[in-house]
């Protein structure tokens, strides 16, 4: 491991955390918070840009491994919310929302794949 890289993806996940907080309060604020949609659109729009960026960098070479790791494993690490995602659903299930507890979980995970997926579509574009 390089030191370089570990600063790349020390950087960049201040970056997406912080990115992570702007967004998530701007759409709390305009959602509300009787569903955590502002968890689920974080967590699929990073997965999407997630498979945009392996498409290009793995698929075509157009990535560097600098790049990736500072966008991948940092930005994206940082702004993805997995254990967000996780505290919201055994959140809305110990309030007795258990319907709304395993489909934040589930559906956020199959919403994951999918934009994964789509993103991967979309990358293989480029």
């Amino acid at each position: 491991m390089k030191m370089t890289h570990l600063l790349l993806v020390a950087l960049g996940g201040a970056l997406g955390a912080g990115a992570r907080y702007l967004l998530g309060g701007w759409l709390t604020d305009r959602w509300g918070t009787s569903f955590p949609w502002h968890t689920l659109v974080i967590n699929a729009g990073g997965a999407f840009l997630l498979g945009v960026l392996m498409a290009v960098s793995l698929g075509r070479g157009g990535v560097s491994l600098s790049w990736r790791l500072f966008l991948g494993s940092g930005i994206l690490g940082g702004f993805t919310t997995f254990s967000t995602l996780s505290y919201e659903s055994i959140t809305l299930i110990a309030e007795g929302s258990t319907v709304a507890g395993v489909a934040n979980m589930f559906g956020s995970g199959l919403i994951g794949l999918a934009a994964v997926a789509l993103g991967v579509v979309v990358g293989r574009m480029f």
